[in-house]
């Protein structure tokens, strides 16, 4: 069973780094010009969203957050969050980040053990600091670009080398790899993405009081933090800017 998983990972990473080039390759030009060719169909999955956040994910999220104690939703974010740290390490090491991968290898073997399998971030308090990389950003790292933005049933803001990453990140998670129950991992997805949809209650109030057009106000948030993920927040300057500092 385990040897099947390993050989699945691989094969789809391998996929996946393929179907990033055809991607690539083919779009690179177009996207320059328009960041979102595919808006219809955008717009569309985003409607569906919506209307699935509106009738089941929102109605879970408060009634999750009505009955569950706030220690235990803390308890709950630290153990999901602890788990992702596994992915994290392996990005950071496949992006060079050496000092990182190790932190983040520290951060789950002390929140595993001392912190009762993540339920407290006793890392955190002991000054190992929580990154946040994934396969997206590692295949950025490596020089694809993000190309055209996509918004996926669900899971909802992507592009297509996020898309690509966000399988990649999948295969890699130990609720995939070491939980051979199919109705335990998905259960276990279940409470974490209510989890998260809880934690963004307010954020989604907010959004949908502030924006004017919420699909494009998302989509450009989204692009533009994508990007600055990649780079670490450090964005190039932009040669405008030399020629006033001259």
């Amino acid at each position: 069973m385990k040897r099947q998983s390993i050989l699945t990972t691989g094969s789809f990473y391998r996929a996946g780094l393929l179907a990033t080039v055809l991607l690539g390759s083919g779009c690179a030009s177009s996207v320059a010009d328009n960041p979102d060719p595919w808006e219809p169909f955008n717009r569309s999955m985003y409607s569906f969203n919506e209307k699935l956040d509106e009738y089941v994910a929102r109605p879970l999220a408060r009634g999750y957050q009505t009955i569950m104690p706030a220690p235990v939703d803390r308890g709950i974010t630290r153990f999901f969050a602890n788990l992702e740290d596994v992915q994290i390490g392996l990005n950071n090491l496949l992006q060079a980040k050496f000092g990182a991968a190790l932190s983040d290898i520290g951060r789950f073997g002390i929140n595993s053990t001392l912190g009762i399998l993540g339920f407290l971030d006793v890392a955190s308090n002991m000054g190992l600091e929580k990154h946040e990389e994934d396969f997206g950003q590692t295949l950025g790292k490596w020089g694809f670009s993000s190309g055209p933005y996509l918004v996926l049933p669900v899971i909802g803001p992507s592009s297509a080398r996020d898309a690509v990453g966000f399988a990649g990140d999948w295969v890699v998670n130990p609720i995939y790899t070491q939980i051979e129950s199919a109705t335990i991992s998905w259960t276990l997805y279940g409470i974490r993405y209510v989890d998260r949809r809880a934690d963004l209650l307010k954020a989604s109030r907010i959004l949908q009081s502030a924006a004017l057009d919420p699909y494009s106000f998302v989509r450009d948030s989204y692009m533009q933090r994508r990007e600055s993920l990649v780079v670490d927040g450090k964005m190039p300057q932009d040669e405008d800017d030399d020629f006033f500092v001259e």
